[in-house]
């Protein structure tokens, strides 16, 4: 191979970039193999099954809704692959198409089957006994028929507005009412209060855990709500609509306030997206298309519930342990178990947290130990997603009201967590906590905490760094990595972003952390380059990068002029992926792989050989161009030997030898499911439970 590296401007061709959306779509399509994958437990497959539907919902309501505004437009192409929106929404309406299919072919023809023969039923209306038909008729009646509202369609009530994704149905009727009218059409709407899955009670059900769809009892009884006339048809039909919210943030004065005056407004936003019955008749289908100004790819037709989120709580109302994943409890940090005084532990040593292996339960002691501890001064954290009952946000309130400092920047601007996070902001504001909402044009999404504290030897600063949100549930969910330290120079670090955030002034130079809108992107670009440059010189180079999305076209330039050089890359990337890796010539060094598993992968590493240094760091921060020029975010290196050797190992090394819920990219944008082959079965997410976690008792 030519040891001459072409100039980056060679990299440009759209034919090395993969459309994000299009990489969207494959990415949900391995979390529905989740689902289909037999060697996971039963009930958790249905989770993965819920997961792809919450996931294709969002994936309309903000990719989908967006590309549509490029349509509306005429915006000329989408991204660096050069696709026009026309182009893109063609391919991703035929594969989103294709992936629903497969979703509910999958539900109906392998989860339900093998769910009844672990006893746990879905009831079809046509399967119902006469004692559960009774008990149904009266359930309908009592429960049900009172929150109704049909609403038949003439002139004096047209089609009423229809709230994004909600359970609504479409009713064809024959003849007149009271009124002597007959439009033959009604829309009955499921109020949102309503379970859309109800559980049989013992004295009708053949089981426990025997259940009934919300839609199948309202088809059962629709007729009643028409009393005199023929119902002819029953369709159960959801809208998705665009959710994006539209604050002009240079035009207002206080975020809160626009803000909470624009949530309403994203229930009824675009049309977007149309599921309907897969009986319902083309005359309907083509009815509410009209109604929502939609066209034939944009409708959805399905075999079963509409909304297959909703069955997400089921898996925890039916007590099966053995189709559930085996609990666990996180494990403790060694260096905290000496130590009740968490500021001791940190100053004996920097912590490193892997979660959801390692206990959540030190950062909720760190805030809440601050908020207690009369030698803290002042605490300063940023907010971006968390619990609405969050111990945190309860710690920091007490904090202010006790007389410490307290700052919060709190993220309004967190999508669909703006309603949680007002609440939130009020909350602290009227504790006395000053509350901030980061840099207008700039989510604020880096994850920091500062605390600082009076000692002996004068005033010292920790600091918790992580690469997920302050969230304790997820953080269950998600893996990620968590950083508490008092290290001068961090810590130092620390509080100049805060600054930046809360006041006015230039960006000062930091000593270790890189800084989104401001360092972490050239920084980026120069370890990349620098690697190159090894390689080139005859050293050995290597980069290793986790990450949930690699979108950003100059940092896959870079990375495909160091594949060129010689640099081995491999990139663990678990969702959106515009890189090509295997090209000849241009990415034959590069491997890309996703794993999918029972965890979320969520932590950002990045690690460079640096001629023998091996420099590593975790960051909040995805390689998309929002993060790098539309976001704070921070990038800080683990410095301590130890725990550096920790993140290699448990966070790259780790990831690179699973081969059991591994997929791997090809230069066409597919990926392929690895095989063990004749080595040993390996696991990642179930080899690091058992390293990290609690011993079972």
């Amino acid at each position: 191979m030519s040891t001459e590296t072409p100039s980056i401007a060679d990299f440009t061709s759209a034919e090395y970039y993969i459309n994000r959306e299009l990489s969207l779509l494959q990415f949900n399509s391995r979390v529905l193999e989740q689902a289909a994958d037999s060697s996971n437990p039963l009930l958790e497959r249905l989770k993965f099954l819920c997961i792809v539907s919450s996931n294709m919902d969002e994936f309309f309501e903000v990719r989908v809704a967006a590309l549509k505004e490029q349509i509306k437009y005429d915006a000329p192409v989408t991204g660096p692959e050069g696709l026009t929106p026309h182009q893109a929404y063609s391919l991703i309406s035929e594969q989103a198409h294709r992936l629903v299919d497969r979703q509910y072919l999958l539900f109906n023809d392998v989860l339900l089957p093998a769910l009844a023969d672990e006893n746990i039923r879905f009831v079809r209306r046509t399967h119902w006994s006469e004692a559960q038909s009774a008990w149904i008729k009266n359930f309908f009646h009592r429960e049900l028929e009172p929150v109704l509202t049909p609403i038949g369609l003439d002139p004096a009530h047209p089609f009423p507005r229809i709230l994004n994704k909600s359970l609504n149905f479409i009713v064809e009727l024959e003849g007149k009412d009271a009124f002597g009218r007959n439009s033959g059409t009604a829309v009955v709407q499921a109020p949102r209060s309503l379970p859309r899955v109800i559980r049989l009670p013992r004295e009708v059900a053949e089981g426990e855990n025997d259940f009934v769809f919300l839609s199948s009892i309202l088809h059962a009884h629709v007729g009643e709500l028409f009393t005199g006339m023929q119902v002819r048809g029953c369709y159960q039909f959801r809208v998705t609509r665009n959710s994006d919210l539209f604050v002009d943030e240079e035009e207002i004065t206080n975020l809160r306030i626009a803000l909470q005056g624009e949530l309403p407004h994203r229930n009824y936003g675009d049309a977007v997206r149309l599921e309907v019955a897969d009986n319902c008749s083309n005359e309907m289908a083509d009815f509410l298309l009209e109604q929502f100004g939609l066209t034939h790819n944009d409708l959805y037709r399905v075999h079963g519930p509409v909304n297959l989120v909703r069955l997400m709580q089921v898996p925890d109302w039916v007590a099966r342990p053995d189709l559930k994943f085996k609990p666990f409890t996180p494990g403790l940090v060694e260096e905290l178990s000496k130590y009740s005084d968490i500021f001791l532990a940190i100053r004996k040593s920097d912590i490193l947290l892997h979660h959801p292996y390692q206990s959540f339960t030190p950062v909720i002691d760190f805030i809440q130990q601050a908020a207690e501890d009369p030698q803290v001064l002042a605490i300063r954290q940023t907010v971006y997603r968390t619990s609405s009952d969050s111990a945190l946000m309860q710690a920091l309130i007490t904090a202010a009201q006790s007389g410490k400092e307290v700052t919060v920047v709190v993220e309004l601007l967190a999508r669909f967590d703006e309603e949680a996070n007002i609440n939130w902001a009020k909350r602290l504001e009227d504790a006395g906590a000053h509350v901030v909402y980061g840099v207008v044009g700039h989510k604020t999404h880096a994850k920091m905490a500062l605390v600082v504290r009076r000692e002996e030897n004068g005033i010292r600063r920790y600091v918790h760094l992580g690469t997920g949100n302050y969230h304790p549930r997820t953080a269950r969910l998600y893996t990620d990595f968590g950083l508490l330290s008092c290290n001068d120079e961090l810590a130092a670090d620390v509080s100049e972003i805060f600054l930046q955030l809360t006041g006015l002034g230039k960006a000062g130079k930091l000593n270790h952390l890189w800084q989104s809108p401001f360092t972490l992107h050239p920084n980026l670009i120069k370890a990349i380059r620098q690697e190159a440059d090894n390689a080139r010189n005859g050293k050995k180079a290597s980069i290793v990068a986790k990450m949930n999305s690699l979108l950003e076209p100059e940092i896959i330039r870079a990375l495909y002029e160091a594949s060129c050089a010689g640099v081995k890359i491999e990139l663990i990337v678990r969702g959106l992926c515009a890189l090509r890796p295997g090209i000849p010539g241009v990415s034959e060094n590069i491997r890309v792989r996703s794993i999918v598993g029972r965890f979320l992968e969520h932590s950002r590493i990045f690690y460079f050989f640096s001629d023998g240094a091996e420099r590593v760091y975790l960051s909040s921060a995805d390689w998309m161009s929002r993060n790098f020029f539309r976001r704070i975010e921070s990038c800080f290196p683990v410095l301590n030997l130890k725990l550096k050797k920790r993140v290699i190992r448990e966070g790259l090394r780790a990831c690179l030898r699973d081969k059991s819920q591994a997929w791997e990219m090809r230069s066409d944008g597919s990926y392929i499911k690895l095989k063990a082959g004749r080595s040993r079965h390996y696991s990642m997410q179930a080899a690091l439970l058992e390293d990290l976690a609690a011993p079972s008792k």
